[in-house]
């Protein structure tokens, strides 16, 4: 991709934080770990995946979860795509080092038209696409995954709810993240206590054409003491100082505001009484 495609995209694609942003690749792959072990494995939904041969990741960031994938299921052929080109670099990278011979990755914006033919893959994958999504942009995306979907084969979906926390300044935090999210056309929860992209998710993919098949829900305790605490804090810290232009752009709050409120947060998601979970849920159904 040259420099004018990939300035044109950062200028009309909706991120909150910048996708050729180091720190954010980083992180994703920090995200994409925890958030495979908090669901219990690449498939805990343990899909039928006999007849599994493409699969297609969206967004799939820096490529981890796609990569095991393909590392487990060497009969598959996978596809990843996202609109950092950055990313793409690194996933390649990553493939190549790993001697994939099944899997490639390409840029694209999941928000327009997707480039490949009608009934091109079994599997069509998408975790916490509410990151770059408008709540406008869900329909126009899932038609595109039908269209692309084979007869029989299966959409994926998996978004969260986060930051149910006892701490003041994190749960503060969050509200103003939602708050920014509901302002800008990203969260579904009409009043903004909640993003509601959880809850929206089943009626998306029915109106789609897909009939659904099932949900799992699946938690992430990171809590003061537990296994995934300072891995999903710093997850949490890194995003927060990455989303803070965002924020102050919805001018949900100064950025003398920010700044006070990072700085508490800090300090209370490292003390001992720190309590905090995330919620997922994977929706699933076949074309």
């Amino acid at each position: 991709m040259d420099e004018n495609a990939t300035s044109a995209n950062q200028q009309t694609n909706s991120y909150v934080i910048d996708a050729e942003n180091a720190a954010e690749m980083a992180r994703l792959m920090l995200q994409d770990h925890m958030l495979t072990q908090a669901m219990g494995g690449l498939f805990p939904e343990q899909i039928n995946l006999t007849e599994t041969r493409r699969v297609l990741d969206i967004a799939c960031g820096p490529g981890g979860w796609l990569l095991e994938v393909m590392k487990q299921y060497p009969h598959m052929q996978g596809v990843g795509i996202d609109i950092s080109q950055l990313m793409m670099e690194y996933a390649t990278g990553a493939a190549q080092r790993e001697k994939l011979q099944n899997v490639y990755f390409r840029v694209m914006d999941a928000s327009r038209t997707l480039d490949f033919p009608d009934n091109s893959f079994d599997l069509v994958n998408g975790r916490i696409l509410a990151g770059f999504l408008s709540t406008q942009q869900w329909p126009p995306l899932l038609a595109e995954c039908y269209r692309i979907t084979k007869p029989g084969g299966i959409l994926r979906l998996t978004e969260a709810e986060w930051g149910i926390t006892n701490s003041t300044a994190y749960d503060r935090m969050t509200g103003l993240m939602i708050k920014a999210g509901l302002q800008s056309g990203h969260a579904f929860s009409p009043g903004g206590r909640t993003v509601g992209t959880t809850a929206m998710l089943r009626r998306l993919m029915l109106q789609a054409g897909y009939q659904v098949l099932g949900q799992k829900a699946s938690a992430l305790d990171y809590s003061a003491g537990t296994q995934a605490h300072k891995s999903n804090v710093h997850n949490f810290q890194v995003f927060y100082k990455l989303a803070q232009p965002f924020l102050a752009q919805m001018e949900v709050a100064t950025q003398e505001e920010l700044d006070h409120l990072y700085a508490q947060m800090e300090v209370e998601m490292l003390a001992e009484d720190f309590c905090a979970v995330d919620y997922y849920l994977t929706v699933w159904g076949h074309k």
